[in-house]
């Protein structure tokens, strides 16, 4: 075993897409060192994503009041785990000077920020630009602990577990509603956490309704309980449309996202979780770089990803995106005829 690296924290204390773009590295690096311990820093909206993984043996919550973080109480808890490597694959300031003064031995991170001088073992990748695919830009951290990000991205796995209660809870709320349990399902999710431009809510409601009055399916609308008046507005009262906006935890979601056939949303956490399980994906993405399909799409061949049908000649910027209102160019049609595509090619596989 390298002695270098025998307990190791993967820090990602972002949203819940960024977290499942991150949990493959733990599996990599399991199988690289075998009796290392590997541990999380996470927010604790974000926990569930890593409820049993196989390959993680600690679960570190971000200490915050009223979302700021509580920077000493931190670094006490992180230096009561005596790490002895991290992986920042989200910095900040404070969070790069917290595990600084936590005296980690190993500390990688990029080489491009002036806080950059807490990290002594430093990429040089500037993420911004979208040139490559998120979870690429982390397994390209691994180098920094001796293993090859290449081999690394063909072992790929995201190891999210389901919780069984979650699942039982699950399946009674789809008791109580008009869920057929032989029928396909299709989640809608029409919120995200607004780091990218979404698809226009009226083109998602008219997405809904086709789905709803043209296709013998289970139809499930979630989001958050901030999101309540987005969901209803494109659920719209339609009794073929399951709302369970608000009714979800993030084990419970998960639970929800497993049973489903097809995931339907704009660029935000839930479209990752569904391309982890390996479910159908579709996507609505702007072509600003920093948060292109290029960067941001799930990590899954099992994906349909719909983009502006403008040309802005890789100048794309989100003033200009929504100046031109470009997501409202995508073509519903098209997304629906993709949906019914999917759904034939599965009943032909399962007969």
């Amino acid at each position: 075993m390298n002695k270098d690296f025998q307990n190791i924290l993967i820090v990602r204390t972002d949203r819940i897409g960024d977290v499942v773009l991150s949990l493959p590295l733990a599996t990599i690096i399991k199988h690289k060192y075998p009796n290392a311990n590997i541990s999380f820093l996470l927010k604790n909206y974000t926990r569930d994503l890593l409820y049993n993984h196989p390959a993680v043996d600690k679960v570190l919550i971000l200490e915050e009041k009223n979302g700021k973080v509580i920077f000493w109480k931190n670094i006490k808890k992180i230096k009561a785990e005596n790490f002895d490597t991290c992986l920042i694959l989200y910095p900040t300031f404070k969070i790069s000077l917290m595990l600084f003064l936590s005296k980690i031995k190993n500390r990688i991170g990029t080489g491009y920020r002036w806080y950059s001088i807490f990290f002594n073992k430093k990429i040089y990748e500037h993420r911004k630009y979208g040139e490559k695919h998120e979870l690429e830009y982390n397994l390209n951290m691994l180098e920094k602990i001796a293993i090859d990000p290449e081999k690394a991205r063909a072992n790929v796995s995201f190891d999210i577990q389901i919780d069984k209660n979650s699942k039982q809870k699950v399946e009674s709320i789809l008791k109580r509603v008009s869920y057929k349990e032989s029928s396909p399902t299709i989640i809608i999710h029409p919120g995200s956490g607004g780091s990218a431009i979404d698809l226009p809510i009226l083109k998602m409601k008219l997405l809904t309704e086709r789905l709803a009055h043209e296709l013998n399916i289970n139809l499930i609308i979630t989001g958050s309980k901030n999101e309540i008046n987005i969901c209803n507005e494109i659920s719209n009262s339609n009794k073929e449309v399951i709302n369970l906006t608000g009714e979800l935890n993030l084990r419970e979601l998960i639970a929800l996202i497993d049973k489903a056939d097809i995931l339907v949303a704009n660029s935000t956490g839930p479209i990752h979780i569904a391309g982890a399980l390996n479910k159908f994906v579709i996507g609505f993405y702007p072509l600003i770089p920093s948060c292109s399909p290029t960067r941001w799409a799930p990590f899954t061949n099992r994906k349909r990803i719909f983009t502006p049908d403008l040309d802005c000649k890789g100048n794309c910027t989100r003033e200009k995106c929504e100046a031109l209102d470009c997501m409202n160019s995508i073509d519903i049609n098209d997304v629906f005829n993709e949906i019914e595509k999917i759904l034939k090619s599965k009943n032909n596989l399962e007969n």
